[in-house]
């Protein structure tokens, strides 16, 4: 390794660090003053920003936010705390499973923040240590996007993978990825089930409950939404992004499905690809929402499922626009080095994912930033598949929104952030998580699928 690399890499990685020190579109905004540095400094040659990515996650979440607009999603957090309130005893195991799938629906973990409080609510109203749930479902929101058909990082996983000769499709990748996560997501709710003191044995919390103020501050009100009144048009609005949903499962199950002379369905009738397919659908959706549920567009780009999908957008561009910039100058020398540990262990590209990961605080982002970089290092299709849930890693340190929210949501003060940072209560359950669900995600996709999927290389 060179000098200039190592002198490269390190301002690749700098501007990775200052950019997640200052958050949101500062990700993707301070990697270009990085692309700038390599380009006009070190006469690097220019990556290509991964624009097919950039527009499925624009259709897609222009589409999540007019539900949002329309009310739908209050209706999916309505009968999802209906649920939770009907079976407040397993609220460790169930808390994370209503968080999870709600990711998988709207495909972004931000949707947390109006189940959270009510998750909290119920803990703590039924004297269960609102840490235990609270600090897996923060992590299920999360975990939940590599099981999304319209998340960014699947869909960019498939789009690459397609590119490279991994002829994989949206259902094909879910089908490891959601029973992979499951079992994941199972273990450490197992694992938080008696996690930390009972709140009736612990004097922190005993302490702040003996104070008058804070005693009415904890209990004094109740975290819902079944107070809210929901349309007509809500309703629909559901339906319709289910529709579409189930829209683009369907066409990609036409990539599956192969005619007489070999050829896959979607070619044979003419169909475009997959990711073309995604936006049409999706944007379709959003004007059906527009038009037919009152989801008003000045309320759909203010609300935080569609903001939150531009700054991933944002985010996703600069990085990965980085990442193709070194990596793609240097891609002999990489090889080179890494040629015989990728030869004999493939699968540890998944520490490289989750290092990146604690980086750079998005999945997408590392996919479309690492997965070429895979490929083109002779890692097989199926290991890669495999190991998709090891993109997850920003939880490592807890400046991610969506845990720094959970914190403030538990009114009992038992969802922490630890003195020494990283003994925080999202460490333990990501951790088992996301190893959990690498180690099951590698066994379906190459030991149970491994013949299945090699028939999609070509």
């Amino acid at each position: 390794m060179s000098l200039a690399m190592i002198i490269e890499l390190l301002i690749v990685l700098a501007a990775l660090y200052v950019g997640s020190r200052y958050g949101s579109l500062a990700l993707g905004a301070i990697s270009g003053i990085g692309l700038a540095i390599l380009v006009f400094g070190f006469g690097l040659t220019p990556g290509t920003p991964p624009t097919d990515v950039i527009y499925i996650i624009i259709a897609a979440v222009t589409c999540a936010g007019t539900l949002q607009a329309s009310g739908g999603m209050d209706w999916m957090i309505q009968l999802a705390e209906k649920m939770l309130r009907r079976h407040p005893d397993h609220i460790t195991f169930l808390g994370p499973l209503v968080t999870f799938f709600l990711t998988v629906l709207v495909g972004t973990g931000h949707v947390v923040y109006t189940i959270m409080p009510i998750i909290c609510d119920i803990a703590l109203k039924k004297n269960i240590r609102p840490e235990r749930p609270c600090g897996v479902a923060s992590i299920a929101s999360q975990v939940g996007i590599t099981c999304s058909p319209i998340a960014a990082a699947v869909v960019a996983f498939v789009t690459i993978s397609n590119a490279n000769g991994f002829m994989v499709s949206i259902p094909q990748v879910l089908m490891v990825t959601i029973p992979a996560c499951l079992c994941g997501l199972i273990c450490a709710a197992a694992a938080s089930y008696k996690r930390g003191k009972d709140l009736d044995k612990d004097p922190a919390f005993l302490a702040r409950k003996a104070d008058p103020d804070t005693y009415k501050y904890m209990y004094g009100h109740e975290a819902t939404s079944l107070d809210k009144r929901i349309s007509a048009e809500a309703k629909a609005s559901v339906f319709i992004f289910l529709g579409a949903l189930l829209v683009i499962v369907a066409f990609a199950f036409c990539q599956m499905i192969h005619v007489a002379d070999g050829r896959a369905l979607a070619e044979a009738i003419r169909l475009p690809k997959m990711n073309i397919i995604i936006q049409i659908v999706m944007l379709s959706a959003a004007a059906c929402n527009i038009m037919f549920c009152k989801a008003e567009p000045k309320k759909a780009v203010g609300g935080a499922v569609w903001q939150s999908g531009m700054v991933a957008v944002v985010a996703i561009y600069g990085i990965a626009w980085l990442a193709d910039t070194y990596f793609g100058n240097y891609m002999e020398q990489m090889k080179t080095m890494l040629a015989d540990v990728v030869t004999n262990y493939p699968w540890s590209i998944a520490f490289v994912f989750f290092l990146v990961s604690v980086l750079i605080n998005s999945q997408g982002a590392v996919v479309v930033a690492m997965l070429p970089l895979a490929y083109e290092l002779g890692i097989a299709g199926p290991v890669l598949l495999g190991v998709l849930p090891s993109v997850y890693g920003y939880f490592f340190i807890p400046n991610y929104p969506s845990d720094i929210a959970t914190v403030n949501f538990d009114r009992s003060g038992t969802t922490v952030i630890g003195k020494y940072l990283l003994n925080h209560s999202f460490m333990m359950p990501g951790l088992i998580c996301v190893a959990v669900s690498t180690i099951a995600g590698y066994l379906i996709a190459n030991v149970f699928f491994a013949s299945y999927f090699s028939a999609f290389i070509k």
